[in-house]
């Protein structure tokens, strides 16, 4: 068993690791201040400057096919990305890229949506959370009524990501209440301007999400993306997808926390000695850098296992689970080790605390990932000790 990277992933993370050095944590200082005084951490244009960086260095769709000028690195590489942006609280992403339902838009709404998302030059968001249906995406209530060759689309959409930035959402709705999630949800490309409206939302970190209100907007049959009463297939496909790359990120932070955690304990002084030597201190060093190893590589065996189609919504789902978990531990454990000065916001520790909570939450929260790994031991569909494939 080689768990080796190769020469070419080897680069690409050096190269990804030097670019965030480089490029976004000299702006970690300037987000702290923004974000304190009620401004964004960054502006757009910043970060665009900074993807076209990106985008010389040949970090432009790292998961876009290539028939669309994407680097289609793959899920392991993908993976390993993330892991590196995650050293820093910047929020950026590389550009050139679109969510992967989108993929299924016919010629025509990929000359509409598809492209111009991929180029920049749109903004989508996906909305399928609603006030009483957030793991129980199944129960989602916001109705499609068809009207000629219209569909009339009436409910709430909350906790979208984008939702308040979007020019346009791909919605799930119902367009057939016997059916339900079982061929009676369909999901429509509802452009801003067609009527819906956005909220924003205000949480305990810097996450801004939008609560998005549908009141009678008219959306042509034309903008069905997919098939007819196939949208909750797609709307797992788009969640699956993200259930291995939060973890992946919550080992790059974590990894940036612990050395921090590291640097406070050599340096801070109690009692005549440095912290490090106590033994309270080395434990939690010690049990947040297995933790970190073990996610590192549950993580790594979920975008494998995707990248050789094989089925990998178990291992995401345990990856998912631990990972987030493991963030949230190791942070705590940080700031305790920082004491008062962890608690202010001086430092990052404390934002990080208030970001990485919610990594348990959205995504499919810890009570459904267990849910989830459960069922699949107790039905026999994943056997106790299977060899690996």
């Amino acid at each position: 068993m080689d768990f080796t990277l190769t020469d070419e992933q080897k680069m690409i993370q050096k190269t990804v690791r030097e670019f965030v050095q480089k490029e976004l944590m000299p702006l970690e200082q300037q987000v702290l201040r923004n974000e304190r005084e009620g401004r964004d951490g960054v502006s757009k244009e910043e970060i665009q400057k900074i993807r076209m960086k990106a985008k010389q260095a040949g970090f432009w769709g790292i998961n876009t096919p290539e028939e669309y000028g994407g680097a289609n690195l793959g899920p392991v590489m993908t993976a390993l990305i993330m892991m590196e942006l995650g050293r820093t609280y910047v929020p950026f992403s590389f550009g050139g890229s679109a969510d992967n339902i989108l993929y299924y838009c016919n010629e025509e709404q990929k000359k509409r949506y598809l492209i111009p998302t991929i180029e920049g030059e749109r903004r989508s968001c996906f909305a399928l959370t609603e006030p009483g249906a957030g793991s129980d995406a199944a129960n989602i209530k916001m109705s499609a009524v068809k009207d000629g060759d219209e569909w009339v689309l009436n409910g709430e959409k909350v906790f979208i990501t984008n939702g308040n930035e979007a020019d346009f959402a791909m919605v799930f709705a119902v367009t057939d209440k016997e059916k339900g999630a079982r061929g009676g949800v369909t999901c429509f490309l509802v452009d801003r301007d067609m009527g819906w409206r956005s909220e924003p939302i205000h949480t305990m970190g810097e996450w801004g999400p939008a609560s998005l209100i549908f009141e009678n907007v008219r959306v042509p049959e034309e903008n069905i993306l997919g098939e007819l009463g196939r949208g909750f297939e797609l709307g797992m496909q788009w969640i699956g997808q993200g259930r291995w790359v939060i973890p992946a990120r919550a080992v790059g932070t974590a990894e940036r926390l612990l050395q921090m955690g590291i640097d406070y304990a050599n340096t801070r002084h109690t009692f005549g000695k440095p912290i490090a030597e106590r033994q309270a201190i080395q434990w939690m060093i010690a049990d947040s850098a297995v933790e970190i190893e073990a996610t590192r590589w549950i993580v790594l065996r979920a975008a494998w296992m995707a990248e050789n189609g094989q089925d990998a919504r178990h291992q995401s789902s345990m990856a998912k689970l631990y990972g987030s978990n493991m963030a949230d531990r190791v942070v705590d454990r940080v700031l305790q080790i920082h004491g008062g000065m962890g608690y202010t916001k001086e430092l990052p520790i404390e934002r990080w605390y208030r970001e990485i909570r919610l990594w348990r939450i959205f995504e499919g929260t810890d009570e459904i990932q267990r849910y989830i790994i459960s069922r699949n031991l107790l039905k026999g569909n994943v056997k106790v000790g299977e060899l690996l494939a």
